[in-house]
């Protein structure tokens, strides 16, 4: 039995983690305590392949965004991103005083692109509301540091 040193972040538990090698049905199977299962070979035998993995990763992020609490959570931080990008951008292109105009005419055509590609859609997906929800953080706080330049 072999030990490593590492930090669980599920568990919360720190310090040496047993790792076990286990044989399922002629397939050596690496698995921690965590649970976590890493196949070094497919199921016919041949090695596990790049393109297999990304191929996996839609289907994965589905199934991860399938929770009501997962999708708001992510909403949230896309709201809160595209904030942030706003106050960047603004605090940027203001202090200096170049491009500023620039700045502003790309925002615009960010958020108007952003706009016409939401409501042209048939059927809005998830990837689709978290660009929206960046855009509406974005123009808030466009909005939020004009309220603050005209004070």
């Amino acid at each position: 039995m072999a030990h490593s040193t590492s930090l669980i972040f599920m568990g919360l538990s720190f310090g040496p983690l047993p790792k076990t090698k286990v044989s399922v049905s002629g397939r050596l199977v690496s698995r921690s305590s965590a649970g976590l299962r890493i196949r070094a070979v497919q199921e016919n035998g041949g090695p596990r392949r790049l393109v297999d993995i990304i191929r996996l990763v839609p289907e994965f992020s589905r199934n991860y965004f399938r929770s009501p609490s997962r999708r708001a959570l992510f909403g949230g931080i896309s709201l809160l991103g595209g904030f942030y990008v706003a106050q960047t951008i603004s605090l940027s292109f203001g202090a200096l005083g170049v491009n500023d105009v620039i700045a502003a005419v790309l925002c615009v055509l960010l958020t108007e692109y952003v706009t016409k590609f939401y409501y042209s859609r048939p059927k809005v997906t998830f990837p689709v509301a978290l660009l929206n929800n960046f855009k509406m953080g974005f123009t808030y706080g466009l909005f939020i540091d004009a309220f603050k330049l005209a004070s």
